[in-house]
């Protein structure tokens, strides 16, 4: 007789049980990456704003008021305090990567500043500010 070649149940499963643990290890740790992606890019633009904001400063000896917010970086304010040495300092205001504006504080509750996006829900109070990205750079 001919013998037969193939893999038997018990080889098929153990193969099987391998690959689910695996997954099991593996899946949760590709998950997050979209949402640690989502927080470093929100730091990287807020390190940007800050930046902006800092020449904006230097430019005029003081930062745009809360009223005047972070369009002051794209369009000149009108209202008080006018910048005397304005010039533009972005082309565009990012949006956070949940589709949100950032916000911006001044005085803020962490510092002299605060630049800001609530995250995901957008209602979330301050998630992700100035004051994580600064920590981080320490």
């Amino acid at each position: 007789m001919s013998k037969q070649q193939g893999f038997s149940l018990i080889e098929i499963m153990v193969v099987v049980v391998i690959m689910g643990i695996l997954a099991a290890l593996i899946v949760p740790n590709i998950m997050e990456r979209p949402n640690q992606a989502r927080e470093v890019k929100a730091k990287q633009d807020i390190l940007s704003i800050e930046n902006a904001l800092e020449l904006y400063r230097l430019d005029n000896g003081f930062y745009p008021s809360s009223e005047q917010g972070l369009k002051s970086l794209v369009k000149q304010p009108d209202s008080e305090p006018t910048p005397s040495n304005w010039r533009q300092y972005l082309k565009s205001l990012p949006k956070d990567p949940w589709s949100h504006a950032y916000h911006y504080d001044n005085p803020g509750q962490h510092g002299e500043i605060d630049v800001y996006t609530e995250g995901s829900s957008g209602k979330d109070r301050k998630v992700i500010g100035n004051w994580s990205t600064n920590e981080q750079t320490e």
